[in-house]
């Protein structure tokens, strides 16, 4: 069933086929937290089946999860989230419905909060809501067994979360829950709590999670290593352009829905041309084909012909106020970069030019030229710095 494609585990999914064979118009609820204004292209991957099943003709229920966000998801973390006020959550929550419907068909989507029904429980039904689950088999989830065992601290709120996550799927009566990997366990409680209560399970659909511009954990907001729906158009090619290239293929499966076929096919083309083609795809989903294209060309003089491009940081001698001027304090005073060792190593190294010209002394003193105010710092292969009087 092609409803399952590019899923990493399915639970339930007899029931489901046989929902579907009967005809059933199914009601499949993602559920998304804003701690952030942000939504990222981690997101996407969920998004992606969720429109999939819209498409279908099934109702999409987007839950924002503003009393959820509260809390926190404790899911894959070593330590307490940090509280957020209500009023912050709120406008987070405004922003990712604007987002959010770059996705989804507004007309066709269900939008549900969870402080609808969690905001009028009492201190009693929120008691009754604990004798649903034991210690014991919250103990099972990976993240907290291994803080357990670490001694690192556990709330009490954390093991409320995925009892407030599965209680959701009650209220919302819903048949398919989907949702990255690293929340099976959440949505798992939210079948158990339908079973308990007698009424149809729902089956449980979770998304691999995808890999963030570091190349190595998942791409998250708090771990600041993503692609956001409302970066700029030359934020999103750009980013693009920066993953490895061994995560093209999963970048193509789970943001464009590419085919194995399709895959194959990129495959044989340089990796550049590869990466050009994902990045003006990514870009027109959320602007359009001539922006799309407006960045390609972009990026094509800029890095593939060695071009200085028209936007880049500036800023004056006097806004750095250094009492030495040397390519290093410069460079460090920008803020770009994360450390003057990741600049002097960069220097040496041969990765720095000033006005096109190779430097290799970190503390080469920039002059100031007569009838030439901007200089133009060239680090590495993509950052651009433009240096007034």
């Amino acid at each position: 069933m092609e409803l399952f494609a590019n899923t990493e585990v399915v639970i339930g999914q007899d029931e489901l086929v046989e929902k579907v064979a009967n005809g059933k118009k199914l009601r499949v609820k993602f559920g998304v937290d804003p701690t952030r204004p942000d939504l990222t292209f981690g997101h996407l991957v969920v998004f992606n089946k969720l429109k999939q099943f819209q498409d279908a003709g099934h109702e999409a229920i987007l839950l924002i999860g503003d009393y959820t966000a509260r809390i926190g998801d404790p899911s894959g973390r070593s330590e307490l989230r940090p509280e957020l006020t209500e009023e912050e959550v709120n406008q987070n929550a405004e922003t990712y419905l604007d987002q959010a419907f770059r996705i989804l068909d507004q007309a066709k989507t269900t939008v549900r909060r969870n402080s609808e029904w969690f905001s009028k429980m009492s201190f009693a039904d929120s008691l009754n809501l604990t004798r649903k689950m034991t210690v014991a088999r919250m103990l099972e989830r990976d993240d907290f067994k291994n803080r357990f065992e670490s001694n690192q601290p556990i709330s009490m709120v954390e093991f409320m979360y995925p009892l407030i996550q599965g209680y959701d799927s009650v209220i919302l009566e819903s048949d398919v829950e989907i949702g990255g990997s690293d929340q099976l366990f959440n949505m798992l409680v939210g079948r158990t709590l339908q079973k308990d209560m007698e009424m149809a399970p729902q089956s449980v659909l979770t998304m691999p999670l995808l890999v963030g511009l570091d190349g190595n954990r998942k791409m998250s907001k708090s771990y600041d290593n993503y692609i956001a729906f409302n970066d700029t158009p030359k934020d999103i090619f750009g980013k693009i352009m920066s993953i490895s290239d061994d995560a093209m293929s999963e970048f193509y499966r789970l943001l464009l829905n590419s085919s194995e076929a399709d895959i194959c096919e990129f495959k044989k083309l340089h990796p550049m041309e590869t990466k050009k083609k994902l990045a003006f795809e990514l870009t027109a989903k959320f602007y359009d084909l001539d922006t799309a294209q407006k960045e390609l060309d972009e990026f094509s003089s800029v890095f593939s012909k060695g071009m200085i491009p028209e936007e880049m940081p500036s800023f004056s001698r006097k806004q750095l106020n250094l009492e030495k001027y040397s390519i290093l304090n410069i460079m460090d005073s920008t803020g770009i970069f994360k450390s003057k060792g990741e600049i002097r190593r960069l220097i040496i190294q041969g990765g720095v030019k000033l006005n096109g010209e190779r430097l290799e002394d970190p503390e080469y003193l920039v002059p100031k030229k007569a009838g030439m105010n901007d200089q133009i710092i060239k680090a590495g292969k993509k950052i651009f710095i433009k240096i007034t009087e």
